[in-house]
Formats: structure tokens, C-alpha cells, sequence
């Protein structure tokens, strides 16, 4: 694919977490990968960011106000291209956002356990004044595109900002493949209670032996969950297996009988991707967000109420079946497929 005579040099904005490194980030490296295969000139430029210090969140989105990135070295930057919260803050005349997500614990996350505004007249002045910026920020954007119809949807909801989703393949995409239909189903994300890996945990209680749990990744919540697991009297079902490289996580997705992905409302989520390029069937639940783009209950995986039994259920049928899952998963495959990245380039630099 030629690009445009009139886009040669672009700027991916990404605000890094340092030490953290999930799927906002690999969408990111992901992006100026396939940029720089079609022939763009692609830099990122990152800002560190620290979403725990409410306190400082209007000032780091200053930082990024600061910024013009139209020109570098007296040469001009054709294009921005902004991800998330507050890269697309910056400043260029030709600027789009492919919005990951906005600062979550403000938006629909607000009122949760998972989020850490409370119902003072500080956090509320701080929520309407990140809804007005990131409204006024979003519309300064040529185009405002989105990782999936669920965080495009939020920004119709809070800001009045029309935006359209453009899916992309997940970075393992070319590499994952298929396998047996093993003794374990496959949890991978960070530990932390937006993740709920708890959910799956509890639920392997009402799933018979010898079928185990494999949770892959680190976070925050991780002593949490091993408590969790040793407290459910299976906890010789459950390993903690880490954080993976690439290897591990192709062979531990092609071994795998299922993978179970019940987060909340997530935004867009590799992993449902990876599952069905894996030709594995995934379980979810009903407001898991992103992953219903994908999910269809009882065709590709099953969707389930956030609740251990009813996950636990679902297992368990497949634990029973492995032709089911293998239908299940080879359905799945047939919708990971349709998605590539040309479409995604293609609307990002036109």
C-alpha cells in the first residue's frame, strides 16, 4: 500500500505507565510497527503518566498542552495520531485520535468499586472539568476514531463526540496457531480488580477434575487472587504461572481447552482475539464490554452472568466436550480473521 504524497512523517502520542506494559502499549507499538512496514516515518513520543495521583491528573494533561508537535528539527510532522488519555491533548494542525480509552476511573467507571472518585465536591468539580477538556481536546481532532464500539460509545455518552471504531489485529495475530484441546482453561491479563480474575477462580469450584486454571500475568492484585485461590479448597487446580514472554503464551494458548475473559467492561481486549486465532472458545460475561463485539453466545464461546456459578458452568461444559469447544473455537477463528490492519492505516493517515 503507497501512502499519501502529503503524509510522510507521523507522530504516534502515547501517556506510558512506566513499568506497565499491557494492552494499551502493545497497541501502540503495534501501530507504529505497521506504520513504519507501509513506509511512514514514525516516532513516538510518551510522557509518563500516573493514573493513581488524582490529584495531578489536570496537570499532566497540561504537560501534554504544552506540546506542539507540528514540526521537529525544522522539518513539519504531517500527522498526530493520538491514543490515550491526555496524548490527544497535544497540539497539531492535522491531528486524529484513536482513543484506547479516557481516564476510566471518571468516566464509566465512576460510582464502581473500581474507581477511586468519590461523591465529594473535589472529585465531582475534577470529573466535569476532564468531561469538558476531553470534549473540547476531541474536537479539536481531524478524525476521532476508536478501539472498538464500546469506547466509542462512551464517548457519545459523556463527551457528544461521534467516533468510529476501527478493530486491529492483536500483536500475537501471525504467530498464534492452533493445538489440543488440553486439561486447563487459560486466564491472561493484569491482576487488578478491574480484571476479575477472581470471578474465574470461584468459578473452577463448579467445575469437576481434572480440568485446572492457568492465570498468566502480574499486578497489583495478585496476593488478593492467590488468597482467593488457596481460601476456594482447589487451590492445587490453580497456577499462577507469571508474566509469559510471546513463546509461552502461543504454546500455553494452543494447549489451552478454553479461555476465560470476564473483565469489566473492557474496552476492546486481546485476548478474545488471540483465543479465537488459537481456535479456542472464550467465556465471558454480560458486562465485559468490549468482548461482546466478538462473543456470540453458544456459537464462538458463551456469555454468562458475572457470577461464579454461571461461568463455572460454562466451563464445565466444555471441560465435557472437547468437540464442543472445538466448534466453538473454529467459529471464532472464522471472525478474527475478517480483521486486518490495512482498513485501520488506510482511514488513520487518509
Amino acid at each position: 500500500m503507497e501512502y499519501p504524497s502529503n503524509i510522510q512523517r507521523i507522530v504516534v502520542a502515547d501517556a506510558q505507565v512506566p513499568f506497565i506494559e499491557g494492552g494499551a502499549e502493545l497497541h501502540v507499538k503495534s501501530l507504529i510497527a505497521q506504520l513504519r512496514r507501509r513506509g511512514y516515518d514514525v516516532e513516538k513520543v510518551a510522557i509518563p503518566f500516573r493514573p493513581q495521583a488524582k490529584s495531578e491528573i489536570l496537570a499532566q494533561a497540561a504537560a501534554w498542552r504544552l506540546l506542539d508537535l507540528s514540526a521537529s528539527n525544522e522539518q513539519p510532522i504531517d500527522l498526530l495520531i493520538a491514543t490515550r488519555f491526555p496524548s490527544y491533548f497535544a497540539r497539531h494542525p492535522r491531528k486524529v485520535a484513536w482513543v484506547i480509552h479516557q481516564h476510566r476511573t471518571a468516566y464509566e467507571l465512576c460510582g464502581t468499586p473500581y474507581s477511586d472518585f468519590e461523591h465529594t465536591e473535589t472529585d465531582v468539580g475534577l470529573r466535569h472539568r476532564l468531561l469538558d477538556l476531553d470534549r473540547r481536546m476531541l474536537r479539536e481532532c481531524r478524525h476521532v476514531f476508536t478501539n472498538a464500539r464500546n469506547t466509542a460509545g462512551r464517548l457519545e455518552k459523556f463527551n457528544g463526540v461521534t467516533a468510529r471504531a476501527l478493530y486491529h489485529p492483536p500483536p500475537l495475530a501471525d504467530r498464534l496457531r492452533p493445538g489440543d484441546y488440553g486439561t486447563y482453561v487459560l486466564v491472561i491479563g493484569r491482576l487488578e480488580a478491574v480484571k476479575r480474575p477472581d470471578l474465574a477462580i470461584r468459578a473452577l469450584a463448579h467445575v469437576p477434575p481434572p480440568m485446572r486454571l492457568v492465570i498468566v500475568g502480574e499486578g497489583s492484585q495478585r496476593s488478593i487472587a492467590e488468597r482467593a485461590a488457596a481460601e476456594s479448597g482447589i487451590g492445587d487446580r490453580i497456577v499462577f504461572a507469571g508474566a509469559a514472554s510471546s513463546d509461552e503464551l502461543v504454546t500455553l494458548y494452543s494447549g489451552a481447552r478454553a479461555v476465560v475473559y470476564v473483565p469489566f467492561d473492557e474496552d476492546y481486549g486481546y485476548v478474545t482475539l488471540e483465543a479465537f486465532l488459537s481456535v479456542k472458545p472464550v467465556v465471558t460475561a454480560t458486562d465485559s464490554g468490549g468482548t461482546l463485539e466478538f462473543v456470540r453466545d453458544g456459537e464462538n464461546g458463551f456469555i454468562c452472568a458475572p457470577e461464579p456459578a454461571a461461568i463455572g458452568q460454562a466451563i464445565a461444559r466444555l471441560a465435557a466436550d472437547p468437540d464442543l469447544a472445538r466448534r466453538l473455537g473454529q467459529h471464532g477463528l472464522a471472525r478474527a480473521a475478517q480483521i486486518t490492519w490495512d482498513g485501520v492505516v488506510e482511514q488513520l493517515v487518509g
